[in-house]
């Protein structure tokens, strides 16, 4: 997690904690009996310190490296007390350098993640320096304080778990949000745009009715129909429209051609230029078209074909005026399909 502050500095001031122990230890190695086990314990410490804060892979320790860190923190209580009299004179000073050493290290494994190994590792040291030395050595070695650490250790660790988690959850929240207004704003530019584009088709017509009185002739009828078609376009059409497909579309029904157009979403991640050109040969391929029944529909999104155009021509009487493609008087006269690029 970022915190603000670089990594390697927290590192650096971690291995400096735990080296002052070692430190204070050896400037005591003349209290024990014997050093070797002393030096021994030193060495250890310091591998399990470095293992600890080199960090790789996720932030949470391996269970296998916090079971060896509370294995260290078992060896090096037995191994530096073999060789300390807990009846000394004056007491042993930082010869005890263990307590803090076992502290630091096991506050290390609760900040990674691995609480319980922790607690394990503290645990055993209030056990043992009871054992050795006495409740009364619990305060006086400084057990409670490494206990101390770890506690709090513990609590920021689960509180910026928590923060952290919280921040995850607000930023998704953010970008639900955020994309839900932009679904909320392309709707309403879309609606705006329909709306002016049915406004400026239909208000001469409406103007001529109001004019008229609603006495219209049968071409203003028929001119209606053909305008409540284009006003039909402009919703399911979407972009399968420009003014060169709306004029040619415009010309068809006039002739008396049944046109319909449907855009499901085939050409949607067409960029501009691309669809202009599809948009022009459609334009082209209805201007030269003479069918009846003419269907322009996109094809799937995953298609290389944009849009896929059939034109039908009746063979039958011309009485059965529908848009159904099986009707077996018809016969096709115009298939065409766009591609993508």
């Amino acid at each position: 997690m970022n915190i603000g502050v670089p990594r390697f500095i927290i590192v650096g001031i971690g291995a400096l904690f735990s080296i002052y122990h070692v430190v204070l230890g050896t400037i005591m190695l003349d209290i024990p009996r014997s050093a070797v086990p002393v030096v021994v314990a030193m060495a250890i410490y310091l591998i399990a310190t470095a293992i600890s804060l080199v960090r790789w892979g996720p932030a949470r320790m391996p269970i296998w490296m916090a079971a060896f860190n509370v294995a260290i923190v078992v060896a090096i209580p037995l191994l530096v007390t073999s060789e300390l009299d807990p009846d000394r004179p004056g007491g042993n000073g930082y010869a005890t350098w263990y307590v803090a050493a076992v502290g630091t290290l096991m506050t290390i494994t609760s900040t990674r993640r691995r609480q319980m190994f922790a607690w394990a590792g503290i645990a055993f040291l209030v056990v043992q320096t009871v054992v050795w030395d006495g409740p009364s050595a619990l305060i006086a070695l400084g057990v409670i304080g490494s206990a101390s650490w770890v506690a709090i250790s513990n609590v920021l660790s689960r509180s910026i778990a928590k923060a952290s988690k919280d921040a995850r959850r607000f930023a998704f929240a953010e970008r639900e949000a955020a994309d839900w207004q932009a679904a909320q704003e392309a709707h309403v530019f879309e609606r705006q745009f329909r709306l002016g584009q049915t406004s400026s088709m239909a208000l001469p017509m409406l103007r001529q009715i109001e004019h008229s009185g609603g006495d219209l002739t049968e071409a203003e009828r028929l001119e209606c129909l053909h305008l409540e078609g284009a006003i039909r376009d402009e919703i399911r059409g979407r972009k399968l429209l420009n003014n060169a497909v709306r004029e040619q579309v415009m010309i068809a029904r006039r002739r008396g051609a049944i046109v319909t157009l449907l855009d499901e979403g085939g050409m949607d991640a067409l960029a501009e230029p691309a669809r202009e050109r599809v948009l022009d040969q459609l334009a082209a391929a209805l201007r030269g078209s003479e069918a009846d029944k003419i269907i322009v529909r996109t094809a799937n999104e995953g298609s290389d074909t944009a849009v896929t155009v059939v034109g039908l021509r009746s063979t039958g009487d011309g009485a059965a005026e529908t848009d159904a493609l099986d009707d077996e008087d018809d016969e096709v006269d115009l298939w065409l399909e766009i591609p993508k690029s």
